[in-house]
């Protein structure tokens, strides 16, 4: 209860700098700028690859058995699938990506074709997002996709933030692969 009413007050007393502040136009900045093709290194790309090649044939049911496993895994602290993906060469290119940008970039996390998690810089509560805004209005929404979203305190970054989701594209060919979610520490994005 403590937490939640600490998140609420921080929230409040920020509020003002927030709707004051096009947040929005200084992320679509930062993703043109450069992060988005940092994001897009063969190591990401070839890892979203692989996994829509081994994912082509799932159903919802195994989509959902998959977010089930990872969000108990999740309760417990850690396990198998969790360790799996944190230690996978896109996560540890992902960690460094944030670990760049010095705070202003809180997790960095890469979704296939059906919106399952690839890597991650950070620990996500859900192994799917495909049934999120952040992934129906990136890749859903096609290659040139870019989807800001609100303004929000995040209980695992315990910052303010907002998450920018883009689509990641085949150089070759142009057809959308995948998606990213980039969380962004406001109060930083906005000094």
């Amino acid at each position: 209860m403590k937490k939640i009413l600490a998140s609420t007050v921080a929230l409040l007393m920020a509020a003002p700098s927030f709707a004051s502040t096009d947040y929005v136009s200084a992320i679509e900045k930062l993703v043109a700028g450069g992060l988005k093709a940092e994001i897009a290194a063969p190591v990401v790309l070839a890892a979203i690859r692989e996994q829509n090649a081994q994912h082509a044939a799932l159903d919802q049911a195994a989509v959902d058995a998959m977010d089930l496993q990872w969000r108990a895994e999740i309760k417990a602290g850690d396990g198998p699938m969790i360790q799996e993906t944190m230690a996978n060469a896109i996560s540890a290119y992902l960690k460094d990506v944030q670990a760049k940008h010095g705070g202003l970039v809180t997790e960095i996390f890469v979704m296939d074709h059906l919106g399952l998690n690839v890597g991650q810089s950070e620990r996500t509560s859900d192994y799917w997002q495909g049934d999120e805004a952040k992934f129906q209005k990136s890749y859903g929404a096609g290659p040139s996709a870019l989807f800001v979203d609100d303004v929000e305190f995040d209980e695992s970054t315990q910052t303010m933030q907002s998450q920018a989701s883009f689509t990641l594209v085949d150089p070759a060919t142009g057809a959308a692969i995948g998606a990213v979610t980039v969380g962004f520490n406001v109060d930083l994005l906005v000094q």
